[in-house]
């Protein structure tokens, strides 16, 4: 059975492009895999700095996965910062690793160039990442069509230390879904935190309405036919929609005849629907943290043995280990 990584960050309130994104393909791996899932709270601090929010968001995105149906008796979950060789491991590892290529990483380039702050921690992200997935000997990363560069760079890590030192590292493969794109924002943009442009899992009615409707959309007139590919507003629906819905919305976009506002509507009751099923059970969790707190405690201690495990393996090849 194949061991599958992959982290998300506790930035705030989830959105539909974590969910689609990496939730959902997570949660439907815990069945048919050695799944390992976990809230990379470290790596959240690199734009993250308030005590309180960084706390606050890591328990809600926990929340949001238990909620959403990730059962912890059949993976491994927790958070980054419950397992402390993993900075050990960061550490090495950036003994191992070019300034070259660090620089190379489209991500810094990208989150800089969006006013966010240029620390040495944003800079060597790629070298905790790698440090997450080597850590466990995962096979399979899922990762979207822009994160592939990040998994490139822990296989380029992991070979030239495996050269140094030995067969130590397992080297990865990405999983990349082909029928899933980046999910496109409010504006257009990939769907982001950091770009202001999401629209909420669990945002109320009257919100999830006032944002849907401020999707950007092109100029074509209402009778006229348009291109649903290159519609912002279809891109999200079909996330959601069965095919026979699907097919239909579609038809009605080349045929023409509906504006825009009228596809805007629909996709509001569809995501709304979507995610109504699950708001008394994240009440429940909302209601109880400590519980929450139990879960992911016990999955760190699980996941811990096998990070001790590798670690060990690491400083006997290189000599830490006297």
């Amino acid at each position: 059975m194949a061991r599958v990584l992959s982290g998300i960050q506790p930035s705030g309130t989830l959105h539909i492009g974590n969910y689609f994104g990496m939730m959902k393909p997570m949660i439907e791996f815990q069945d048919k895999s050695d799944l390992f899932c976990f809230i990379v709270n470290y790596h959240a601090m690199t734009s993250l700095h308030e005590r309180d929010e960084l706390k606050k968001n890591t328990i809600n995105a926990a929340i949001d996965f238990l909620t959403l149906g990730l059962d912890p008796d059949k993976c491994y979950f927790w958070v980054q910062s419950d397992i402390p060789e993993v900075a050990e491991l960061s550490w090495i590892l950036s003994c191992h690793t070019s300034m070259g290529l660090l620089e190379r990483s489209h991500s810094y380039k990208d989150k800089t160039s969006k006013g966010i702050v240029p620390t040495a921690g944003l800079f060597t992200y790629p070298v905790l990442m790698a440090a997450d997935i080597l850590l466990f000997n995962a096979d399979l990363v899922p990762v979207g069509k822009d994160q592939k560069q990040h998994l490139e760079i822990t296989r380029d890590i992991a070979e030239r230390f495996n050269n140094t030192y030995g067969e130590v590292f397992v080297l990865p493969e990405p999983y990349i879904s082909e029928e899933l794109a980046v999910i496109p924002g409010i504006d257009g943009q990939k769907m982001s935190k950091s770009y202001g442009n999401t629209i909420d899992i669990f945002d109320s009615e009257d919100v999830l309405k006032k944002k849907i409707m401020k999707i950007v959309t092109d100029s074509t007139p209402v009778e006229d036919p348009k291109d649903p590919d290159k519609c912002n507003v279809f891109a999200l629906y079909k996330l959601f929609a069965p095919a026979d819905k699907l097919e239909y919305t579609k038809e009605r976009y080349l045929k023409g005849g509906t504006g825009y506002g009228q596809f805007k509507k629909k996709l509001v009751e569809i995501v709304s629907e979507y995610f109504n099923t699950y708001r008394e059970k994240r009440k429940l969790y909302e209601s109880d943290p400590e519980e929450v707190r139990r879960i992911l405690k016990k999955g760190a201690e699980k996941t811990r043995l096998i990070a001790m495990e590798t670690l060990e393996k690491v400083r006997e090849a290189t000599g830490i280990k006297y």
